[in-house]
């Protein structure tokens, strides 16, 4: 399975986690919005992984990974909206693993993955955008 299937899979699995967790309760506390964010934004980077071959949903396979994540420690160190977790239960490490494994296999999928200069940009030896306008003749 290649890096990027497997990122869209791991974001899926942390945003169903997550949506299941507003079914379950967490919708009536401070960071229930913030679970539904999470929850929608999962399964639309998802489905960016596996429709759009660019670098941005790699981006924010990794993005949703890292802040997710850190979001977690955050409420099980110091609290995150007045709400304190623990390191305890199937759906915390389930996340937990799965946002882990949505970092490494969006940085690996980046890595490996060539991506083509969009065709407003000149194709130069780093492949960079060096003037918007059409090439003179």
């Amino acid at each position: 399975m290649q890096a990027r299937q497997i990122a869209a899979a791991t974001v899926t699995v942390s945003a169903l986690l997550h949506l299941r967790m507003w079914f379950n309760g967490v919708r009536d506390q401070s960071v229930g919005p913030a679970f539904m964010v999470n929850a929608i934004g999962g399964v639309t980077i998802a489905v960016l992984l596996l429709t759009w071959r660019r670098w941005q949903p790699l981006l924010l396979a990794v993005g949703f990974g890292v802040s997710t994540f850190g979001a977690f420690v955050i409420a099980s160190t110091v609290g995150l909206f007045g709400v304190h977790d623990h390191w305890t239960g199937g759906y915390v490490w389930a996340a937990a693993i799965s946002e882990f494994v949505a970092v490494v296999a969006g940085l690996t999928a980046a890595r490996h993955e060539r991506f083509p200069p969009s065709p407003s940009c000149s194709a130069g030896p780093t492949y960079a955008c060096i003037s918007t306008e059409a090439p003179k003749a």
